[in-house]
C-alpha cells in the first residue's frame, strides 16, 4: 500500500496565506496568530520580499495601524502548480 505523503504547512506557508487576503494584516494580528515575535514577523517580511515577493505596506489616511499584504508571488512561484491559496487581490 502506497501513501501520499501530506505536505507540511510551514508558517511560511501561513505567512503567506495570511498576506494573500484582499485586506491583509497588521504586524500584531500576524505575531498572534504565527506564535511569534512582532520583530521576529517583520524579518518574515523582508525575507518573502528577498525571495521575490511583492509585499505593500498599507498605513491608513486615518491614522492607526500598517496593514501588509501580498501583491505578487515569485516568476518560480507561479509557475508552479496551484496549491489552492490565493495570493493577491
Amino acid at each position: 500500500m502506497t501513501h501520499s505523503p501530506k505536505k507540511r504547512v510551514t508558517k511560511k506557508d501561513q505567512l503567506i496565506r495570511l498576506l494573500g487576503t484582499k485586506s491583509g494584516s497588521d504586524i500584531r494580528s500576524l505575531s498572534a496568530k504565527l506564535g511569534w515575535q512582532q520583530h521576529t514577523t517583520r524579518a518574515a517580511l523582508s525575507g518573502l520580499r528577498k525571495a521575490g515577493y511583492e509585499v505593500a505596506s498599507e498605513k491608513p489616511v486615518s491614522g492607526g495601524v500598517s496593514k501588509y499584504r501580498i501583491l505578487s508571488t515569485p516568476a518560480s512561484q507561479q509557475s508552479a502548480p496551484a496549491t489552492g491559496q490565493a495570493h493577491g487581490a
